[in-house]
């Protein structure tokens, strides 16, 4: 079913012309052979894509920017407090994530982790200069950072260089929750003076205990592991 250009009466396929304003009737495929020409270009044209490098120099003029503007402010206009050093810290960490996605792309994952964990580090260490004592950061924030880094190093190391799979990568992440949270209480009860054991933490280790001894059993159980392969779908 087809319909006149000019005013839109349907048309029978037969038709050379519209029978009610005479307007020339021709099929898509004889536009070539009347002479019509497309307005649309012929050559297809594509977006550059951005360059890492110029992506790169964006992100860090951008970042510096934004540090040094509100260093700026805190040191001439609003001087009540040390609430820039919070900015400040926020672009070294963006900054530092952004290196191997788009400033150096071959730095290797582990010395990047490393990078996050100092980044995390020196945050904490600026809002310092914002509370009354620097204790929590080196007895407190300190650890846990320590911690959260080794935890993610050996994360990395698991992934690369053991059998990679739903359930071992499952398996890795639960018992270094676990871990993390009895460090984490530990850390805690000593800051505070209290004697180190643990409470809250220990249902976390359990439930995590839990899930790792079931499944390291689908690892070792070559059948029940494909049996759970094919009834999840992956």
């Amino acid at each position: 079913m087809s319909y006149c250009v000019n005013c839109g009466v349907e048309l029978d396929s037969s038709l050379k012309s519209c029978p009610l304003c005479h307007t020339p009737v021709i099929h898509p495929g004889e536009l070539q052979k009347a002479g019509f020409t497309s307005p649309y270009p012929e050559q297809k044209g594509q977006v550059e894509t951005v360059k890492r490098k110029d992506l790169g120099i964006l992100i860090t003029i951008v970042l510096s920017a934004t540090a040094i503007g509100c260093a700026l402010l805190n040191l001439f206009v609003f001087t009540g407090s040390l609430w820039s050093l919070l900015i400040i810290g926020i672009c070294i960490i963006l900054f530092v994530l952004s290196i191997p996605a788009v400033i150096y792309t071959k730095q290797p994952i582990y010395l990047s982790l490393l990078l996050d964990g100092i980044a995390i580090g020196v945050y904490l260490y600026m809002i310092t200069f914002l509370t009354a004592s620097a204790r929590w950061f080196w007895e407190l924030a300190v650890p846990i950072v320590a911690l959260a880094t080794i935890l993610a190093e050996l994360l990395t190391l698991c992934i690369r260089r053991l059998p990679v799979s739903i359930i071992a990568t499952a398996l890795y992440l639960f018992a270094e929750a676990a871990i993390l949270c009895v460090g984490i209480e530990l850390f805690i009860d000593r800051y505070f003076g209290k004697p180190l054991s643990l409470s809250w933490s220990a249902i976390v280790l359990t439930v995590c205990g839990i899930i790792v001894i079931a499944l390291i059993t689908l690892l070792s159980t070559r059948r029940l592991r494909e049996a759970v392969r094919r009834r999840l779908h992956f």
